[in-house]
């Protein structure tokens, strides 16, 4: 009975890094929002790592794992952009019924993150691939930008920051990639049958590729990372297409 539960406490521990990752942007600490919703993307990759190797499958846990990455993947990013936006150059000053919704705009990344979410526990297809950008791929994606903009545990790029600052490059980015995770564009899984190059070329190569970025752009490798692995994928596409 103890070993079902062993995936299930892992996805909880995703929950509570949401939780205070959303926590955190209350504060206005957007850089421990964003580590912890890293947290929560190394507890979601380790809640189904363990449940595949002790063999354990449940309704009940896909669909609290869905749950947790709808908490950490979808809301607290849209706060972290949400607070970036609020505290942005040349924020258009929209108003209605005395606020400003120029920042609400955010909030399309956790309506996005619901529909893929939603679409991913019922389509058969997503079994050893994606449809659509991963929900916590979108994430690390937003999570990354406080610490980009702040030059904490990153390198420092001052036009790159200026444009993080900027509001009308933050809707930029929020439209397409919140888009990206409910379009109709196949991704490759870093799953492994097996460790065969053949089979997995172009897994290794995003994943040195990977590894390389970080050490060198360190957070602000993230954004680099997402954009490699969809266009890695897009050319796995053409290339299977052949």
């Amino acid at each position: 009975m103890f070993k079902k539960q062993i995936p299930n406490t892992i996805t909880a521990l995703n929950l509570l890094s949401g939780i205070f990752a959303i926590l955190a942007t209350f504060e206005n600490a957007l850089l421990w929002a964003g580590f912890f919703i890293a947290l929560g993307a190394f507890f979601d990759f380790f809640d189904g790592l363990t449940a595949r190797l002790l063999k354990i499958k449940s309704d009940m846990g896909k669909e609290m794992d869905s749950l947790a990455d709808m908490v950490t993947f979808g809301v607290a990013p849209g706060f972290i952009v949400y607070q970036l936006m609020l505290q942005s150059a040349h924020i258009p000053q929209w108003i209605l019924f005395n606020h400003n919704i120029a920042p609400y705009f955010a909030f399309l990344i956790p309506v996005l993150a619901a529909s893929r979410l939603a679409k991913f526990n019922i389509d058969t297809r997503q079994t050893t691939s994606f449809i659509g950008l991963p929900s916590p791929a979108n994430a690390l994606f937003f999570a990354s930008l406080p610490f980009i903009l702040s030059g904490t545990y990153s390198i420092e790029i001052p036009f790159i920051q200026a444009w993080i600052g900027n509001y009308w490059v933050l809707l930029a980015f929020v439209i397409p990639i919140s888009i990206l995770m409910v379009v109709e564009l196949p991704l490759f899984a870093l799953k492994f049958s097996n460790i065969s190059w053949r089979d997995n070329a172009f897994r290794f190569v995003f994943l040195g590729l990977s590894v390389a970025i970080l050490i060198i752009l360190q957070f602000a490798a993230f954004p680099l990372i997402i954009l490699l692995y969809i266009a890695l994928s897009i050319v796995q596409n053409k290339i299977s297409a052949k």
